[in-house]
């Protein structure tokens, strides 16, 4: 029988996130001087920092190039942001051996097929609720909400929740 996706969180050392279709819902927004702009949940950024603040590990890996996105994450504290990754799995990779992290000790969550080599490799894969059907299919867990509306927090949570990180914890300001 298969284990169930809550007895790898204990595990979770390190978070590792696409941002389309993840933090965000996957929409794009062109304003007139042809800027694509995208919207973010602040419980996600909350949970982040939060992670943050706790150690945790976190790491973008994106397809996107849009360095409006890399400030927001900088800003809350993320430093491993990888920007025009289509290619996920190298910089997977790379990340996990700079930082000494066994792939048993992070959950990864993404939404459309270049996220799945990843997936594949890391202890606890995640997508979104309106994930890709592929997508869907590598996870072990698929979160009860849709990509921009606080699924990253979700994962958050409960992998803070398990290893009795999360309550009492208000210090992660200005998420």
């Amino acid at each position: 029988m298969e284990k169930s996706y809550k007895e790898y969180l204990a595990d979770i050392t390190t978070f590792v996130f696409d941002v389309d279709g993840v933090f965000t819902d996957g929409s794009l927004l062109i304003d007139g001087n042809g800027e694509l702009l995208r919207k973010m949940s602040v419980k996600d950024g909350y949970a982040l920092k939060t992670a943050l603040a706790k150690g945790y590990n976190v790491c973008i890996i994106t397809g996107g190039t849009n360095e409006g996105v890399k400030e927001r994450l900088a800003g809350l504290g993320v430093a491993d942001i990888y920007l025009g990754a289509h290619h996920k799995e190298k910089p997977f990779q790379e990340y996990l051996q700079r930082m000494g992290i066994a792939p048993k000790n992070v959950l990864y969550m993404g939404d459309d097929l270049p996220d799945i080599p990843p997936m594949q490799l890391a202890g606890l894969p995640t997508c979104p609720q309106d994930a890709v059907p592929e997508v869907k299919a590598v996870a072990k867990y698929i979160s009860h909400k849709n990509g921009g509306e606080a699924c990253v927090r979700d994962v958050i949570e409960q992998v803070l929740k398990v290893r009795g990180d999360w309550y009492g914890n208000y210090d992660a300001q200005n998420a």
